[in-house]
């Protein structure tokens, strides 16, 4: 193993004792309770299956017959969740004809930060994932299940489900996903055009042509953001069947592998001798898989964000000094988009998830010594799915990337360390992602311009006030301010700006899209401005210095900054919904613990 991977692991098992410990002796009593319908009374158990046939109430009136709970974010305005409408009906057979049981235990809910990006319901965005995590307990809390499906693929729907379900800890979980959409426009042409339109160069019609000839059917979108870091997340944490994260919907192969994740919940049940519950899956270094893959190929900054608050509800306590000491020690496999101009569909056929995990493991930057839905170790993720002859089989990954553009191996790296990087100084602390920066502009000293909104920065652009070196401050975005949105609708501002021959960046205590680049961003400003950040006392005219070489991030101004008054920008807080959730505002943590509400996250 490399000795930096080990040294990080060994510090937040060492952290992680007691919070992990007591994580832990709450799941074996539940454990000990056995098989969960055994505890109900006769009149809960008739309710549970009141609307069942005669031959499913049968087998769930005893406790040897296996129920899988299934757990749903579909919605069919997702295109990535659309798919799912239609799995519970072939989860129940598959389950039937392995002798078991599956019911639709309850569904969760499921945003579009694709729909919400730049509106005022993109304050609701980073909440939803602890109501999914609240959604997914409540479905589960009926007691009647020995094992879970978790039907997510999106933003913050993974992780929800996944927090919720570690809840119940005791019982075996397997994500089921249902693939990326089939290529469209090219990702590179898609950015060029969103610059054209902020440039006011292309008509609102013609941008409309081109975003709809990109995300165009059913299935994920095909960029690297959020919602396929989270795929390469439940594969590299063992929770996911290795291959089928970018497997395109309505395809053989894509149905085979839903069939075989009800095989594989079942076959690791308390009820027979291969017990895997999810508790047992998700360790310390199972975490710190999750954080290297996220590294290696260049993921979204909001996992940053949302694998400590995974982690926490495991007991397990992260930082992001874990993230940056790991990126020193992991290289940068992957390009792609933001990152290049390759899709998830072309990085799958160069080799994808299980080349890298390959890759990986022969050089001591993963933990092999891991469980996984699959059994004991990592390695049995270096095989990808196929169909022969009507049937599902597994081969082994291929040892050659197809396509070193996109893909490469540890001796050949895109880059020296990871694609996130941790800057500190008297700001605070903040994530910047560099895997989509050109290096040339890693690294910034310029006078800040403060803005009190994505509109206020928006009207300053089109007026002709921004021809010049600065670093964007946007403070008041932080998750007890307004929920944290994503501020995605700056970047092809900002990225003209770059175009022109600025130096450009942007500091923020929100967050950004998990698809942008480009352009420099130190962002999760942590302390954020509503709990003391001296981002709040930023002023136009202050020098501010990002430098993701250094890890430096700093201010220097002609008086004391201490001394100063905090400006906040007054968010709504009501509208769209922001009135429910006055109380998360309150509660939610800092971005560097998760900003959560839940306890020790």
């Amino acid at each position: 193993m490399n000795p930096v991977i080990e040294e990080v692991t060994r510090r937040i098992q060492e952290r992680s004792k007691k919070t992990r410990g007591a994580y832990l002796t709450r799941i074996e009593a539940a454990r000990q309770e056995g098989p969960a319908r055994g505890t109900l009374s006769c009149s809960n158990l008739a309710h549970g299956f009141a609307a069942c046939g005669s031959d499913t109430k049968a087998k769930l009136s005893g406790n040897t017959v296996p129920n899988i709970a299934i757990v749903s974010a579909y919605n069919d305005m997702l295109s990535a969740h659309q798919p799912f409408e239609t799995y519970p009906q072939r989860i129940r057979k598959a389950a039937e004809q392995l002798g078991a049981v599956a019911q639709f235990a309850g569904g969760v809910p499921a945003m579009c930060d694709g729909v919400t990006q730049g509106q005022d319901g993109m304050d609701l965005s980073l909440f939803s994932r602890d109501v999914i995590a609240l959604s997914t307990a409540v479905a589960l809390s009926h007691n009647m299940f020995d094992g879970a499906l978790c039907l997510g693929i999106c933003d913050k729907i993974v992780p929800g489900l996944l927090i919720g379900a570690l809840s119940f800890g005791h019982l075996p979980v397997v994500f089921v996903p249902a693939g990326p959409m089939v290529s469209g426009l090219d990702n590179k042409e898609k950015a060029r055009v969103r610059e054209e339109y902020a440039s006011g160069k292309i008509s609102r019609a013609e941008l409309l042509e081109a975003e709809s000839a990109a995300y165009h059917t059913a299935g994920t979108c095909t960029f690297y953001g959020t919602a396929n870091t989270n795929q390469m997340m439940m594969e590299f944490i063992g929770l996911q069947l290795p291959g089928g994260s970018f497997v395109n919907p309505g395809t053989e192969l894509r149905a085979h592998l839903t069939d075989e994740a009800v095989a594989t919940v079942l076959h690791g049940t308390d009820l027979g001798n291969t017990y895997m519950p999810l508790a047992h899956i998700v360790d310390e270094k199972a975490i710190v898989n999750g954080i290297a893959g996220l590294l290696a190929t260049g993921g979204s900054t909001n996992h940053t964000i949302h694998i400590v608050a995974i982690a926490a509800a495991a007991g397990i306590q992260v930082d992001w000094q874990d993230f940056s000491d790991l990126s020193s020690a992991i290289p940068l496999l992957a390009r792609v988009y933001p990152n290049g101009s390759a899709d998830v569909n072309h990085f799958h056929a160069a080799g994808g998830l299980g080349f890298v995990v390959r890759e990986m493991l022969s050089n001591g930057l993963l933990h092999n010594d891991v469980n996984t839905i699959l059994g004991h170790g990592l390695n049995n993720f270096c095989r990808e799915p196929a169909i022969e002859n009507g049937r599902l089989n597994w081969r082994d990954t291929q040892t050659i990337s197809l396509d070193e553009e996109i893909l490469r191996p540890v001796k050949h790296p895109f880059g020296k360390e990871g694609g996130l990087q941790l800057v500190a100084g008297n700001l605070g602390r903040a994530i910047v992602k560099v895997s989509a920066v050109d290096p040339k502009f890693h690294a910034i000293t310029a006078p800040a311009k403060v803005f009190q909104s994505q509109a206020e920065f928006v009207e300053a652009f089109n007026s002709d006030k921004l021809e010049q070196d600065f670093v964007a401050v946007l403070s008041s975005q932080g998750p007890r301010a307004n929920g944290m949105p994503e501020l995605h609708k700056l970047t092809p501002y900002l990225g003209v700006l770059q175009n022109r021959g600025f130096k450009v960046a942007l500091v923020t205590d929100g967050r950004m899209s998990g698809a942008s680049g480009k352009v420099l961003a130190a962002i999760q400003v942590t302390p954020e401005a509503r709990v003391g950040g001296l981002i709040a006392k930023i002023r136009d005219g202050d020098v501010i210095t990002v430098n993701a070489h250094d890890g430096v991030f700093s201010v220097q101004t002609d008086d004391d900054i201490n001394s100063r008054e905090a400006v906040f920008h007054e968010a709504p807080q009501a509208g769209m919904g922001r009135e429910l959730f006055g109380a998360f505002r309150e509660r939610a943590g800092s971005a560097e613990s998760g900003a959560s509400l839940f306890d020790g996250a």
